[in-house]
């Protein structure tokens, strides 16, 4: 009843169950094993400034890297001047070409570094300047635009669903809603009701996030909400299956059996080895520690393995320590 496919513009998603985007996290090789291990009908790039792909940063425009596997892909953008953000999408588009893809803007970040530029989750104090930037954007696309908010700025601005018909009248293809405050970033419950509210005043698709972290808070959310699909977010750390997860929960009321952990030794290495393919050594083995921190999260002595990988800088030592960990956990 609520899995389904997901159309937004001219791009069709296989399922509604989408990755959300991570600053730091939904990087190429986090996005390619969640594809082949969750298969999410829709992966998310972490967001990239859109004045940094103006100016061609160098950093920046290796995040915009893609693969075939992965395809659909959404590629966020932040940004407050709406010439900047119309330039990087154009960019966006021409680098993406003929590729199915989707432009995200971010309008709900909660980040000190991204607000205090009046950028993310701060555009939701100034509607008119939003308004223009999703005009902007969507003038200069041509793939479909989404744009992901939060409740509102703090319990003394809830605008979720102002924005949201704003972003609907200005040329969006959907919204996606996290029910918290920026003054709440993750902490405290949900307001799944919010979410409920912005499905209930547009007309365009409306996907819900905020913690989605087991197969029941799918369904709750659906149920609650009607929403044309759901984000998940944290609830992927360390567990690129859970979109599988949901996505036989939801067709058959039931749940699939527990991840083994030879499957998850072999998902790790593997994580890695992508790592080391697209960082080199150095990166890899300090971007892996936090993975690893999440993959063995309530395994027996989780922390000693995690103590003891927080030290590695070589591949050498990572794939001993984690070999024997893993043959006696």
């Amino acid at each position: 009843m609520y899995l389904k496919k997901l159309k937004i513009g001219n791009v069709e998603l296989e399922n509604n169950i989408i990755l959300a985007p991570m600053a730091g996290i939904t990087d190429l090789p986090f996005r390619i094993i969640c594809k082949k291990y969750g298969n999410p009908g829709l992966v998310c790039n972490e967001m990239v400034s859109s004045k940094a792909i103006c100016y061609k940063d160098t950093k920046t425009l290796e995040m915009l890297k893609y693969s075939n596997q992965e395809r659909p892909i959404s590629m966020q953008i932040f940004g407050s001047e709406p010439n900047f953000m119309g330039e990087a999408t154009k960019y966006i588009c021409e680098y993406i070409g003929e590729a199915r893809a989707i432009i995200d803007i971010n309008m709900g970040c909660p980040a000190p570094k991204v607000v205090k530029n009046g950028d993310g989750s701060k555009l939701l104090l100034d509607l008119e300047l939003a308004e223009e930037i999703i005009k902007e954007v969507v003038k200069n696309s041509s793939k479909p635009v989404t744009v992901k908010i939060r409740k509102g700025w703090d319990n003394n601005n809830i605008v979720a669903v102002d924005i949201a018909k704003i972003i609907e009248n200005a040329g969006a293809d959907a919204i996606i809603v996290h029910g918290r405050t920026r003054d709440e970033f993750y902490s405290g419950k949900v307001d799944w009701d919010i979410i409920k509210e912005v499905k209930q005043a547009v007309k365009i698709p409306v996907i819900g996030n905020g913690d989605i972290k087991t197969e029941e808070d799918a369904l709750s959310i659906f149920e609650k909400t009607n929403v044309d699909g759901i984000m998940v977010g944290r609830g992927a750390l360390g567990n690129p299956w859970i979109f599988k997860q949901i996505e036989y929960y939801l067709k058959h009321g039931e749940k699939l059996e527990m991840i083994s952990n030879e499957e998850k030794f072999k998902v790790i290495i593997e994580h890695f080895n992508l790592l080391l393919e697209q960082k080199g050594e150095y990166t890899a083995t300090r971007e892996i520690r936090k993975h690893i921190a999440w993959y063995v999260k309530g395994l027996k002595d989780a922390t000693t393995v995690r103590d003891k990988i927080n030290k590695v800088e070589s591949r050498k030592d990572f794939e001993i320590i984690l070999t024997e960990y893993f043959k006696n956990v």
